[in-house]
């Protein structure tokens, strides 16, 4: 047999446990309420895929998970607030996104679409609290405490390249 067919139940295993830790978090998350926003996001979808399925990868560390979360999710906001709703404003809250990610070294590729959140709800500035900061803290530990009680952390040799 070879190694790569050896393989296949572990990976089958560990794919497995990440799937139902993320369906798990997600789906807590999903069920909490603070008037009419849940504490999600559509980018928490992307950062479960990462925080659950490739642990290890440089992009999953939680000062670049919530750090990110909330430097994209401000920008978007400010730039909405200061230029209004315009297409090159949200462009610029974009790239004003992707450049801080990179210059502060908090890269989380997903926060890069929270700016396209903010202009599609519009929220006020407490959405920072909520669903931001609760709800990305919320995934790093539940992410956390799953591998810890349930799921060894996978390996991949399609890691993604660390920041």
């Amino acid at each position: 047999m070879s190694t790569h067919a050896s393989n296949r139940p572990k990976r089958w295993k560990q794919a497995l446990a990440a799937g139902a830790g993320g369906m798990l978090v997600i789906g807590l998350l999903a069920g909490t309420r603070s008037s009419t926003l849940p504490l999600l996001m559509g980018s928490f979808g992307s950062s479960a895929v990462l925080v659950f399925g490739f642990p290890e990868s440089g992009f999953c560390k939680p000062r670049r998970v919530i750090g990110a979360h909330v430097l994209c999710s401000a920008i978007g906001l400010a730039c909405l607030h200061l230029f209004g709703e315009h297409a090159w404003s949200l462009g610029l809250s974009v790239g004003l996104s992707i450049t801080l990610m990179l210059g502060l070294r908090l890269v989380h590729p997903p926060a890069g679409s929270n700016p396209l959140l903010v202009y599609a709800l519009q929220p006020g500035w407490t959405f920072l609290l909520w669903p931001v900061l609760l709800g990305s803290t919320a995934l790093v530990i539940g992410a956390a405490l799953w591998r810890h009680l349930v799921a060894e952390p996978p390996k991949h040799r399609e890691t993604p390249p660390r920041p």
